[in-house]
């Protein structure tokens, strides 16, 4: 065994035993091997989804910024569009002529009454004919926009002004201009509606946007009209210079080494610009605070398997050297007790060695039975053998009649042995042990040889006996009896009743002549009445008939297999 156990490490390369020897590693790491194999491609699969889903919700939320900006956008062209409607529906009024200005500024007043508007009147001197924010004829500064003014009327169409400080209302304004037609056909003054700029802080609520940002409305001067943030100056510059330069829809800036997010929307009727805007890091925030949770919770639950693999390792590691240890002792031959244990296929396979030892045992006591037996068989054996010996010898005519019939006694001796060698543990069948000690002698017709009785075991020393008591019936059967002629018939019955075994041998169609002598006792009828009846306490019967003897054997049933049930 040793000699193929060194051939198979001879037949392995030596790169699969450096391989091996590289692999040979704690259970502990093998199991966190298999954590880590099965952890790892989720966390990894995991980041992967978590980043497109930020992705998608940055993109979710970047196109709800456009939509808001959008809207934003057109809140503001829609008032201002208002506004100019307004202008529009005034300068048809027929009051509007220097000499009617108090009726004009009347009917303004009564228009424009409930609404955050009022209605100016300016000359191409700047001077302001009326305000409808201070009564008709009181004095009035110089308008405060002369920029936007000159432009309005050099270009003779509406104009929208950037935010600038109304001298008369005292707050920062916006205007929106119309150049109007005097009777005249002269251009010389500009219908002009003036509003707050905190008018337009509705525009920019907080509450349109998506949490984090803010919004302001820019003019085209790069100054903040309105805002979402309540302490940002109104008419001053946005506090990231660099946002007018900017091109329209999402971008990026960094103020003061602050980056920021941001998203553009212009108005072309205004001219003005909507910004929304927030800090990189809060928008960035929700999706790094779902990686942060996402790898804690990655380390967490990879410690726990680690852990629990170590546990199992552990466990596994101590039931093993429990294993090795019962293996030792089955070496030794000493008997095991099976193990409990919390894994079940340890207690399985511990449960299996104690069976083995009970097993090797067993195994070991019936081979001291079976030498013990052995031994006994042997010398049984060889008394038999002697007294086959002195029979033979004593009844033959002559040396080749010996031998012969020597020859023949040891030939069914080695066949009842090998019967009982092939069937120790679980014995001999008579039916069989009758086939094999007949066959031999078993006519071309086989019919004149019958075997009839329900299955019965024998115990091996009784089938010894019985096997050489059938085999010298038959040899008288074929000498002298039944199956001396062609005519004969041996029929050979057994049964089971009241506790015994009982055997009839009869022979019926045998050549006896009327005044042929009794026949004299042979080996065959010495074992019948010697063999049977001392070693198995058989009661025989001998019966003669006219054509042939009949032979009645009762054993009882303990005698069987007896050997079996020890």
């Amino acid at each position: 065994m040793s000699e193929g156990i060194e051939k198979h490490t001879r037949s392995v390369t030596p790169w699969r035993l450096r391989l091996r020897a590289r692999l040979r590693r704690p259970l502990s790491f093998y199991l966190t091997a298999l954590l880590s194999a099965a952890i790892v491609p989720s966390f990894i699969f995991s980041v992967i989804i978590l980043k497109r889903s930020t992705d998608e919700q940055e993109r979710v939320v970047t196109s709800l910024l456009k939509a808001s900006t959008g809207s934003v956008t057109r809140v503001v062209e829609r008032d201002i569009d208002g506004m100019l409607t307004t202008l529009k529906v005034l300068s048809t009024d027929s009051t509007v002529e220097a000499s009617r200005l108090e009726a004009f500024y009347q009917r303004a007043s009564s228009a424009l009454a409930g609404t955050d508007s009022n209605l100016l009147v300016i000359d191409r001197a700047h001077n302001q004919l009326f305000n409808t924010r201070v009564p008709f004829g009181a004095q009035l500064a110089k308008a405060s926009d002369p920029t936007s003014i000159e432009g309005a009327f050099t270009k003779g169409e509406p104009l929208i002004s950037n935010v600038f400080f109304g001298k008369t209302a005292q707050k920062w304004v916006y205007n929106v201009y119309l150049p109007i037609l005097t009777p005249q056909g002269n251009n010389d003054y500009l219908l002009t509606l003036t509003q707050d700029a905190s008018s337009m802080t509705k525009a920019v609520n907080r509450d349109v946007l998506s949490p984090g940002w803010n919004a302001a409305l820019i003019d085209g001067a790069g100054n903040v009209i309105a805002s979402s943030v309540a302490d940002m100056p109104v008419g001053k510059p946005f506090f990231m210079s660099i946002v007018p330069a900017l091109r329209v829809g999402i971008g990026e800036a960094v103020h003061d080494g602050v980056e920021y997010r941001t998203v553009t929307e212009f108005s072309l009727l205004t001219g003005w610009k909507v910004i929304a805007w927030a800090k990189s890091s809060d928008v960035d925030a929700p999706a790094l605070w779902s990686y942060v949770w996402l790898s804690l919770g990655g380390l967490l639950f990879a410690g726990i398997a680690i852990a629990g693999s170590a546990a199992i390792a552990r466990f596994l590691a101590q039931g093993v050297k429990l294993l090795a240890k019962d293996a030792h002792l089955l070496g030794q031959g000493r008997p095991i007790a099976p193990r409990k244990h919390i894994i079940a296929e340890i207690e399985t396979v511990s449960t299996a060695l104690s069976d083995a030892s009970q097993a090797r045992r067993k195994a070991e006591n019936e081979i001291r039975f079976l030498m013990r037996e052995v031994a006994h068989r042997s010398k049984n054996q060889l008394t038999v053998i002697q007294s086959m010996l002195n029979q033979s010898f004593g009844a033959a005519e002559s040396r080749v009649d010996f031998a012969e019939t020597f020859r023949k006694r040891i030939a069914g001796l080695a066949r009842s042995t090998d019967l009982m060698i092939a069937n120790a543990a679980q014995g001999v069948d008579f039916h069989e042990l009758a086939q094999n000690q007949l066959q031999p002698f078993v006519p071309d017709d086989p019919e004149r040889v019958r075997l009839s009785g329900p299955p019965v075991r024998l115990d091996a020393q009784v089938s010894q006996t019985l096997g050489m008591a059938l085999h010298e019936l038959a040899t008288n059967a074929t000498k002298y009896g039944a199956l001396a002629n062609g005519r004969g018939v041996v029929d050979l019955r057994w049964s089971i009743s009241e506790g015994a075994f009982l055997i009839v041998w009869k022979e019926t169609g045998a050549d006896i002549a009327a005044d042929a002598p009794a026949p004299r006792k042979g080996f065959g009828t010495m074992v019948l009445e010697r063999m049977l009846g001392m070693a198995l306490d058989a009661k025989l019967e001998r019966i003669m008939h006219p054509d042939g003897i009949e032979w009645r054997v009762r054993i009882s049933e303990e005698k069987l297999n007896a050997n079996l049930s020890a």
